[in-house]
């Protein structure tokens, strides 16, 4: 009797915190009211569980990880070109985001799931000067959010 309560009230658990987990959007777009090549938001915090769904609002623009800036442990994705797609984060920490065509263009995005860490991230040295000062200014929200 024992362990079938245990079991009922675990999956309750699970049940419950993946009822609590949200679905965040973010549009891919080759121009905003502000800028062009934008993701949109640029930046969100999100908590571990969270989707967010990467809507292709625009045609010609992709998510992916972008390699360098990705927790350990966390698992890289790659969307096709004009495809909405859905990612689940689960592995806290900053997540960096890319289309990969217009990486240069400077469209970029920062995710962090869970937590911010105590020391801001080292961004990658690789990263093209448009997209280094847009990452920059996403790490400014992330640390005015805190």
């Amino acid at each position: 009797m024992r362990i079938s309560s245990l079991v009922v009230l675990l999956s309750a658990a699970l049940l419950c915190s993946s009822a609590l987990a949200q679905t965040h959007e973010v549009k891919m777009l080759t121009r905003s009211a502000t800028a062009g090549m934008v993701y949109e938001p640029d930046y969100l915090q999100i908590a571990p569980g969270d989707t967010v769904k990467f809507v292709a609002t625009q045609s010609g623009h992709n998510a992916a990880t972008l390699p360098g800036l990705l927790p350990e442990g966390a698992q890289a994705f790659k969307g096709k070109i004009n495809e909405e797609i859905e990612q689940t984060f689960t592995v806290p920490g900053l997540y960096g985001i890319q289309c990969i065509p217009h990486l240069a263009m400077g469209m970029v995005m920062l995710i962090q799931v869970g937590e911010p860490a105590a020391q801001a991230p080292q961004l990658p040295a690789t990263l093209p000067k448009r997209a280094l000062d847009r990452m920059t200014a996403a790490l400014h929200k992330q640390q005015a959010a805190q």
